[in-house]
């Protein structure tokens, strides 16, 4: 590293986007995969809807016990 660095020129907030959207990485246990791709198998999909749809049917059940 150097002993100094010049930010004189620098821009505040050049790279700020207030309405930027982060895709978090969410990793599953091997046997959970395993059955989330047997399912998306059967129905014709993939393992992101399938879990989409379930997380989706919890919070909703989640939210009406409240």
């Amino acid at each position: 590293m150097k002993e100094s660095y010049d930010f004189s020129q620098g821009q505040r907030g050049k790279f700020y986007h207030p309405d930027a959207q982060f895709e978090l990485p969410i990793y599953l246990e091997s046997d959970i995969i395993a059955f989330l791709q047997n399912i998306a198998d059967a129905k014709g999909s993939d393992i992101q809807t399938i879990a989409n749809d379930w997380i989706r049917k919890n919070i909703a059940l989640i939210e009406t016990a409240q």
